[in-house]
């Protein structure tokens, strides 16, 4: 059975500032900032939520199915994904505009400054989700082009397919409108702690209300190390986190995670189990740079 993956392809130009933006950024003259940070490390890496997402789902051994757009530059992507034995037919190629390109700046408390060229990305709506295969047994609506996040999410719902809502980076695109639209569709949101407040800031609700919709099954909400919390019917559950060997690299962390949620999902696992093997993938990726380099060792595959 196949997870569709909604959401991004991009290239990351990741680089590292060894210092702390705190340092280098005036609170009262941010009306005229004006700033440069030294970078003395730069790569290139394959990212994009739904990339990273299928990359972590298909080394837990599940089924991905990725619906997302590349541009005239994406050919080694596509290759890449083919590498991986994945059904590409969902993935447009556009010929007239680049792959999105995010740009990232860490510095050395890993707080992150990106930029975002969402390129062939705002085109993803043209790909429909293939409501006709019977394959598809879940899905997620991850960052993705505004159009393309509103109609997919329609079109999962219309076709009965459970879905994770994952608005990331792309919440800010959304007013309280659009996210009770998303939230009456889902059948699971996933949020960091940042994004869980603004979600429930726009909507009006605690989390606590929201997970007592009936259609939810469950609000995620992700705390980095600290673990997650699991909310259902009112109740909170908190699922402690995973100590990393190494904090290298937070790229893709949230993606990491959603791979083995959806995993645990697709297995019919209970959803504190779900997460549970979420803080260890993520705590893996954070070892190493990039959000498509990490390994998972032969022992949790065999838990999972």
């Amino acid at each position: 059975m196949s997870v569709l993956i909604c959401g991004s392809l991009a290239f990351d130009t990741i680089t590292n500032f060894p210092g702390q933006f705190s340092q280098q950024i005036m609170p009262d003259k941010v009306h005229i900032l004006n700033v440069s940070f030294l970078v003395p490390t730069m790569r290139r890496e394959f990212g994009g939520c739904a990339g990273n997402i299928a990359y972590n789902l298909h080394l837990l051994g599940g089924a991905p199915l990725v619906l997302a757009a590349l541009g005239n530059d994406g050919a080694e992507y596509l290759q890449r994904l083919q590498g991986w034995g994945l059904d590409t037919s969902q993935v447009l190629v556009a010929d007239d505009t680049y792959t999105a390109q995010a740009i990232i700046i860490t510095d050395g408390d890993n707080n992150q400054i990106t930029a975002f060229h969402p390129g062939a990305m705002q085109l993803a709506h043209q790909t429909p989700v293939p409501a006709g295969r019977s394959d598809i047994t879940l899905a997620i609506i991850a960052p993705d082009g505004r159009d393309a996040m509103l109609g997919h999410a329609r079109q999962l719902a219309d076709a009965k397919i459970p879905f994770v809502f994952d608005p990331g980076q792309g919440l800010p695109m959304f007013d309280g409108d659009d996210l009770r639209r998303f939230t009456a569709q889902a059948s699971w949101v996933a949020v960091n702690d940042y994004e869980g407040a603004m979600l429930c800031e726009r909507m009006g609700v605690s989390l606590e209300a929201l997970s007592r919709q009936p259609n939810l099954r469950g609000v995620i909400v992700t705390l980095g190390a600290d673990g997650c919390e699991v909310w259902q019917d009112g109740q909170r559950t908190h699922v402690p986190g995973v100590a990393a060997e190494a904090v290298v690299d937070p790229t893709g962390c949230g993606d990491a995670f959603r791979g083995a949620l959806l995993h645990g999902l697709s297995l019919g696992w209970p959803l504190q189990r779900c997460v549970a093997l979420g803080n260890r993938v993520g705590a893996l990726k954070i070892a190493r740079r990039g959000g498509q380099n990490h390994r998972i060792p032969a022992e949790l595959l065999a838990l999972a």
